[in-house]
C-alpha cells in the first residue's frame, strides 16, 4: 500500500512540477524546482520499496531520509518566510496542500523499513 501511495505522489508531484516549470518557471523557480526534486525523491523511494533487496532498501532509505529533511526544512522555511516561496511546493507548510501526507509518508516509510529489517533478524546489510 505504501508503495502505491509513493507512486501516486511521484506522479502527482512530477506532473505538477512539469506543468509549473514549463509554463510559469519565472514566477517561482525555487518552489517549482523543489517540487521537481520531491518528484524525483518519490520515484526513487517508490522503486526502492518495490524492488526490495539490499539495494532497493538502501535506495529507499536514502530517498526517504531526503524526503523527511526536505519536508521539515521547506515546511519550516515556507512558514517562517512565506515571501521566499511565492507559490506552494509539495513540501510547503509540511505538505499542507496535500493533506499533510508528505509529512506522514516518510515516517511511515522509515517505520516500514525498520520493521522489515527487524523481521529479517536484524541481519546487517
Amino acid at each position: 500500500m505504501l508503495v502505491l501511495v509513493y507512486g501516486i505522489f511521484a506522479l502527482a508531484a512530477g506532473a505538477r512540477a512539469g506543468v509549473q516549470l514549463a509554463t510559469r518557471f519565472d514566477e517561482a523557480p525555487v518552489a517549482y524546482l523543489l517540487s521537481a526534486l520531491a518528484a524525483v525523491v518519490y520515484v526513487v523511494a517508490t522503486v526502492g520499496l518495490a524492488r526490495g533487496g539490499r539495494g532497493g532498501r538502501r535506495a529507499a532509505l536514502a530517498a526517504i531520509v531526503v524526503e523527511l529533511v526536505g519536508v521539515l526544512v521547506v515546511g519550516t522555511l515556507s512558514l517562517a518566510d512565506p515571501a521566499a516561496f511565492p507559490d506552494e511546493t509539495v513540501w510547503s507548510g509540511y505538505g499542507r496542500g496535500y493533506g499533510y501526507v508528505p509529512l506522514l509518508l516518510p515516517v511511515l516509510g522509515l517505520a516500514l523499513l525498520a520493521r522489515s529489517r527487524r523481521s529479517r533478524g536484524a541481519v546487517p546489510d
